[in-house]
Order: structure tokens, then C-alpha cells, then sequence
């Protein structure tokens, strides 16, 4: 499929970008040519090809869920201008 400079600079006015009279035919080129390719990769019969999520049978190690810090909030809230049952109060900012 090959692109002609009409095409580009109505892709271009369609993603708002900006391209100069001077690179709209290395455009053009460069588009056609990526269209080439999925064109190409399109053809290829993959109907064997089981569908993966990842090429590599990869799991992701994990690390064993346990808490390492004691609750702090007394702590930190010493430092707040407003706090009411446990929790820091701000003001309105939503009318």
C-alpha cells in the first residue's frame, strides 16, 4: 500500500502534528514502507501457532507477604494540624 503526500498530510492533520513541505515525501516513504511490513507479517499462516502471553515460560518469584513496619499513625500525626479519631482533617475543598 503506498501513501501518497495527500495521504500523509491527512494522517498528519488527524494526529495534530506538524510536519515541513520538505519531509512529507520521507514520510510518505517511511509509512509505505511500515505498511509493507504488517502487509507482510499479516501473510504469514500462524494457524499452528498456540497463542502465549509471554515467549518464555517465566514466572515471577515473589516475596512472602509479611509486614515489616509497626502502625506509626499516632506517630505521625503529632506533626498535623488537625486530626480527629485517627484521621487527618482537611479543609473543604469541593463546595
Amino acid at each position: 500500500m503506498a501513501l501518497d503526500r495527500s495521504d500523509v498530510e491527512k494522517i498528519a492533520h488527524l494526529a495534530r502534528l506538524q510536519i515541513a513541505e520538505q519531509d512529507v515525501q520521507e514520510y510518505a516513504e517511511n509509512l509505505t514502507s511500515i505498511l509493507d511490513l504488517v502487509d507482510q507479517m499479516q501473510a504469514v499462516d500462524t494457524s499452528a501457532v498456540a497463542p502465549m502471553a509471554h515467549p518464555l515460560d517465566a514466572v515471577q518469584r515473589l516475596r512472602i507477604d509479611e509486614v515489616t513496619e509497626g502502625n506509626q499513625r499516632d506517630n505521625l500525626q503529632t506533626v498535623a494540624p488537625a486530626v480527629e479519631a485517627g484521621l487527618f482533617q482537611v479543609p473543604k475543598v469541593i463546595e
